[in-house]
């Protein structure tokens, strides 16, 4: 067989499932005929019986939402047939058809089968559909609402039994988030104990190669926990700074001993370039330690300038983060101690006076102003904006 080329392909329709089951009880079949004709247009599954026995039968082989039932049949007559539906499937809608001389019959189908209406022969076609659509939909109201009954039962009955097992679900999951916490705790402590030893051997690393004398970041350390403790820095920043003491010539590395052994001032032509690139080197190498990043970034920026023309982003002001411009204070404090700046050791007091004469280009001038102590004790403080500064003296003599 070939289809033609114009011819459409059609799918075929599902077939429509039936609304309600429907059953037909009359003796007579030219009854069960004309009722079955004016029930064609509906959407209904229409099954018939000619006796009350036959119906019996049948209900319990196929589900029946609606009985329809003559009155007068010979053995077992519409009002017993239809008492005995409503004990066995109580679900059921029930209708009895009957003539004028059969009120007694009808009277007892209402009091025995409890029926949910009657219809009178000749019947009409019009109120006989609706009738049926009206008990079907009675019936679904019906169905639903037993449904929702039994819904709302068996949610009462859960919550109730969940409210029976509340606190000792509750008490098990406090003690599983309790151990998961613990667990995150412990994990998170040996996460940062494994930061810290990597800050160890790195520090380590650049100090293999730096002569003795040259060792400046225990003390630049130092340095910088005796003003964190004094100004109660919070926890974040002080571990920032305290990692970035421990590591910021981390960008060194790479050098060869004769510029590690060299004065920065003392660099020039390729040698300075290096020199200048050691900051973004040493952020580099850490930025992929996410415990690091905050240490990495004042790494970054130890060498930027209040005045905009230190390296390599050229900040400027308040732009630098805080902890860099603390660190550089600490760093060009004690490297100028140690000869690392310029050609010759600087002694502490005039290291001091150096940086104080560079407020303003170099530091932030809030950090580098004297103290109000009188000028005799020699004192000179780093300053956090608004807020009393550290004591130099204090801080750095007994480790310059």
């Amino acid at each position: 067989m070939t289809l033609e080329a114009d011819q459409p392909l059609t799918t075929p329709e599902p077939p429509q499932v039936p609304e309600a089951t429907l059953l037909l009880v009359d003796d007579e079949p030219n009854v069960l005929s004309a009722l079955k004709r004016v029930l064609r247009a509906e959407n209904y599954l229409v099954l018939t019986a000619n006796s009350g026995e036959a119906a019996l039968a049948m209900m319990e082989q196929e589900a029946v939402d609606l009985v329809i039932s003559d009155c007068l049949m010979p053995g077992m007559d519409g009002a017993e047939l239809l008492s005995r539906v409503q004990r066995v499937s109580p679900d059921c809608i029930r209708i009895l058809l009957t003539g004028q001389s059969d009120m007694n019959a009808t009277i007892r189908a209402i009091n025995e089968g409890h029926i949910y209406s009657y219809i009178a022969k000749p019947w009409d076609d019009h109120k006989l559909r609706l009738t049926l659509r009206q008990a079907l939909a009675h019936q679904l109201a019906e169905r639903e609402q037993k449904r929702l009954e039994a819904l709302t039962l068996q949610q009462n009955q859960e919550l109730m039994e969940l409210n029976a097992t509340l606190e000792q679900r509750v008490e098990a999951r406090t003690q599983e988030l309790k151990q998961i916490t613990d667990m995150l705790d412990s994990a998170y402590d040996e996460l940062k104990h494994s930061y810290v030893m990597a800050t160890r051997v790195f520090s380590s690393l650049i100090t293999q190669r730096m002569p003795r004398h040259l060792h400046a970041n225990a003390q630049i350390g130092d340095l910088i926990q005796a003003f964190a403790e004094t100004h109660e820095l919070e926890d974040a920043l002080r571990r920032d700074l305290l990692m970035a003491a421990a590591l910021y010539n981390l960008g060194k590395l790479a050098w060869d001993d004769r510029m590690l052994t060299t004065p920065s001032e003392r660099l020039f032509a390729e040698d300075r370039k290096a020199y200048r690139r050691y900051p973004e080197t040493g952020e580099s190498l850490l930025m992929s330690l996410e415990h690091l990043q905050g240490t990495a970034r004042l790494i970054r920026h130890h060498r930027e300038h209040w005045n905009g023309d230190g390296y390599p982003s050229r900040l400027k002001g308040e732009a630098i983060p805080y902890g860099a411009r603390l660190l550089a204070l600490a760093v060009d404090f004690i490297e100028l101690q140690r000869g690392m700046i310029l050609p010759r050791k600087v002694p502490r007091q005039q290291a001091l006076d150096l940086l104080r004469k560079l407020s303003g280009r170099v530091y932030e001038p809030a950090c580098v102003r004297p103290s109000s102590h009188s000028v005799s004790t020699r004192r000179r403080t780093w300053a956090r904006p608004g807020k009393p500064c550290y004591r130099w003296r204090r801080a750095s003599s007994s480790r310059a």
